[in-house]
């Protein structure tokens, strides 16, 4: 019997209404022509189910959730919510209820489009659900605490179990590309937190011997992402490790704006989401660059068809890429963030009547 891929749709927050539907459109021209089955199950979250649903991520969002293969989020602009109960952000919420331990975050060259170098091409695997990030790293309560007024204690969070997840994700995605990992962290310092990931990694290394791994710290590792990016390929690092690095990575080729990300857990389930954030400056003009959407949604479908064993799903996602590749070497099509004289609209138009 053929797969029916169901895939959610949240829209999230301010550029989110834009970008995801291009998204979805674009996906859903690219599924016709490759055959691929999909059920869209549009869900509501952020600031506009707060005012529909009197919550940020309502118990009937998540509760459907469970039932999907994976689905696209949005931006969310958690900062701006009133300050209420049901006012909460969204993300770690989902990481955690769905173990989503690694953040998956390429980051790749394009001509003409305000890169800094033509020769980029490597993906940053970053630990998702632990380390410093107070939201995400406790069960219950916050691991930021100030026991009075002149100090501060931040908890930082590594196990083993989470260090081998992440490690196994990138060692396995090492292996489809260029069969060349590199684990980056701190273990001169963290010599327990940063060394039990080192650990982890090596012990991993030990099964994958047709990759080669390079062991770097991280302040050598920021320095080495500008001066020679082209020598890395797949990075594995810890939670704000990865996130700042990303960053950095993603101002090597245009910005945030070409910065997509998918988040990948334990089983069959995946969620599509962009680097940056939700824009509220820019909501409604029409000159959010969709890239990232739409190259997340891109990852995502990809990542369906290898994990569910959909090849047309695994083509339909070769075809978002060549459309996309395609529109970006037209300065008309391309946003105005990446050298274009387009908007959103001319870029979205130009990946469709791209797509074969």
């Amino acid at each position: 019997m053929e797969k029916i891929l169901r895939v959610g749709i949240l829209e999230g927050d301010d550029i989110g209404h834009e970008i995801v539907p291009a998204a979805v459109a674009v996906a859903k021209k690219a599924a016709d022509l490759h055959g691929v089955k999909i059920d869209w199950v549009p869900l509501p979250i952020g600031r506009r189910a707060l005012d529909t649903h009197g919550n940020t991520l309502p118990p009937e969002t998540l509760e459907t959730l469970h039932t999907l293969d994976g689905w696209i989020l949005g931006p969310i602009g958690h900062r701006a919510y009133p300050k209420q109960a049901n006012a909460i952000n969204p993300h770690p919420i989902l990481r955690k209820q769905f173990n989503l331990f690694a953040n998956v975050r390429p980051t790749r060259s394009y001509p003409d489009i305000g890169c800094l170098r033509d020769d980029i091409d490597l993906v940053i695997v970053r630990e998702n659900n632990e380390g410093f990030q107070p939201d995400r790293n406790m069960l219950m309560g916050n691991s930021e605490f100030r026991p009075n007024d002149e100090v501060t204690l931040s908890m930082r969070v590594i196990t083993r179990t989470g260090s081998r997840l992440v490690a196994k994700a990138a060692f396995e995605l090492a292996r489809q590309r260029k069969k060349h990992l590199t684990y980056v962290h701190k273990d001169t310092v963290f010599k327990l937190g940063c060394g039990m990931f080192v650990e982890e990694c090596k012990k991993l290394a030990l099964e994958y011997p047709d990759v080669r791994v390079d062991d770097v710290i991280v302040d050598t590792f920021a320095m080495r992402l500008i001066r020679d990016p082209q020598n890395f390929d797949v990075v594995v690092t810890t939670n704000m490790f990865g996130d700042i690095l990303s960053d950095e990575a993603a101002g090597l080729v245009g910005g945030l704006g070409m910065a997509p990300g998918l988040c990948i857990g334990n089983g069959n389930i995946a969620m599509a989401q962009a680097t940056h954030g939700s824009a509220p400056d820019i909501a409604g003009k029409g000159i959010a660059n969709p890239y990232s959407m739409i190259e997340s949604t891109r990852m995502l479908f990809d990542w369906l068809g290898y994990s569910h064993g959909i090849p047309q799903a695994v083509s339909m996602a070769k075809a978002m890429s060549a459309a996309t590749t395609l529109a970006l070497s037209n300065p008309d099509s391309r946003t105005g963030d990446i050298n274009g004289r387009g908007n959103m609209e001319s870029m979205v138009g130009a990946i469709l009547q791209a797509l074969r």
